[in-house]
């Protein structure tokens, strides 16, 4: 069996989140495409685009981002088929955009119709991947509704961390980080100086360090409990220890944030 580089992102992602047979890997591998590569803040899609094929992203991160607000509404991991809704509905209404330089395999829309059509796992592993994108994207809404400021950031790195290590990657507490401040910012619909702000607190209470573009958790169990996370809206099957964490000790007085988090 032929397990190319873009063969492997996909499997990875699906098989993460569904069980699939040889037989239904063996499809996998007749996946045609083409290769792309982007550079920081590049448009891979624009809004109003019809493209006919999809994109696998392979390195990198994107994002959709709305082009009047600049507001990002979503973030996408190795593995990740960000326009998967354009086989059903082919017009954009947004811009996909490289968070750093990014590798996709630009992927015809009809392989995915038809691999459905011939395997019933993979029609079902399609289906949970669609189903898990609109979880993301109803949690996205609770994050920025619902939570304050520190808890948007430190649910979204809890995110993002558990996606990425679910298909092999952010190995030991580390990852290269999918944004700039200013990202981070328009992705937790805060300000970029606030976003810094932030970013010091985490640093402060010893749950992370951030240093240029890696990130490394220092205390998984603190950023947990921050963001009040729990990952099992990702659809993931196999979400291990290293994703959930007994709730923290109350925060004392002298831990307390010493800037207003509201946003």
């Amino acid at each position: 069996m032929q397990r190319g580089f873009a063969f492997t992102k996909l499997a990875d992602r699906l098989t993460s989140i569904a069980e699939l047979s040889d037989d239904d890997l063996e499809l996998l591998t007749r996946m045609s495409y083409t290769i792309g590569h982007f550079g920081s803040h590049d448009h891979v899609l624009r809004k109003g685009d019809q493209p006919s094929n999809c994109c696998l992203l392979l390195q990198g991160y994107l994002c959709w981002k709305d082009p009047g607000s600049g507001q990002i509404t979503s973030i996408y991991v190795p593995g990740d088929v960000p326009d998967l809704h354009t086989v059903a509905a082919s017009q954009l209404g947004a811009h996909l955009t490289a968070l750093g330089p990014v590798v996709v395999a630009f992927v015809p829309r009809g392989f995915f119709h038809d691999i459905s059509l011939q395997s019933e796992g993979l029609a079902r592993a399609i289906r949970h991947l669609d189903m898990a994108e609109t979880a993301c994207l109803r949690n996205w809404i609770i994050n920025l509704g619902s939570r304050d400021s520190l808890a948007r950031v430190a649910h979204l790195i809890c995110e993002i961390t558990v996606r990425l290590r679910a298909v092999g990657l952010s190995h030991d507490h580390r990852l290269p980080s999918p944004f700039t401040q200013s990202d981070l910012a328009a992705a937790c619909a805060i300000s970029p100086v606030h976003a810094n702000r932030i970013i010091q607190e985490l640093r402060r209470r010893r749950a992370l360090q951030w240093q240029s573009r890696m990130i490394t958790i220092s205390d998984w169990r603190m950023l947990v409990h921050l963001a009040r996370f729990e990952p099992d809206y990702l659809g993931l099957r196999h979400v291990t220890e290293f994703a959930r964490s007994e709730p923290a000790p109350p925060i004392s007085p002298e831990d307390a944030p010493t800037f207003s988090v509201s946003s």
